[in-house]
């Protein structure tokens, strides 16, 4: 039989041991209170300084819980941040974000949301300090269209897109590459 307690002991002294993941993430310096990332050791294998990097993320699950940010686009708050905190500067990046089926809720305006939900969009802040941070944000316009919302009920700055799939071939078109998760 285990012993539970000897074995969480035992976890929480490998945590301890080991800076990396003991340590509590950071939040900034690109999106400042949003994309909290882990120190890794400065010879992780990290993006090249001196080149373009041209990224773009899909985003269609959101939170089940709608006072909760969407870590899916957190996610993108967290690449930024990640980057910046390693060195890479923000010049050699350009990240561009396609939303979609639930997740289209998440870029409604205060006023929108509030009228789905009952309360304002938690994802406002971090939907302004992405776009502050030159990250383009576009909606499916087919999503949209099915859950019958119209382009006035997305945050300042979304772009309605034809289609998620319309705008990721753009994208990929473009030069972005598209990250697998």
């Amino acid at each position: 039989m285990i012993n539970i307690s000897r074995l969480a002991k035992g976890f929480l002294l490998v945590l301890l041991a080991n800076p990396a993941v003991a340590s509590p993430p950071k939040k900034g310096p690109v999106i400042v209170d949003y994309g909290p990332v882990f120190d890794v050791p400065a010879t992780a294998y990290n993006l090249k300084s001196g080149i373009r990097y041209q990224v773009s993320m899909d985003v269609a699950a959101t939170a089940a819980d709608q006072t909760a940010v969407n870590r899916n686009l957190e996610s993108a708050a967290r690449f930024l941040n990640m980057q910046a905190q390693a060195g890479t500067p923000t010049a050699d990046l350009e990240l561009a974000v396609v939303v979609h089926g639930p997740a289209a809720r998440d870029l409604l305006t205060d006023d929108a949301y509030f009228e789905q939900f009952g309360l304002p969009n938690p994802n406002s802040g971090l939907l302004t300090g992405l776009q502050t941070a030159g990250v383009a944000i576009y909606i499916c316009g087919q999503t949209a269209a099915y859950q019958g919302f119209k382009p006035a009920d997305f945050h300042a700055g979304v772009t309605m897109a034809l289609s998620a799939i319309t705008a990721h071939a753009r994208l990929q078109a473009e030069g972005f590459t598209l990250t697998p998760f």
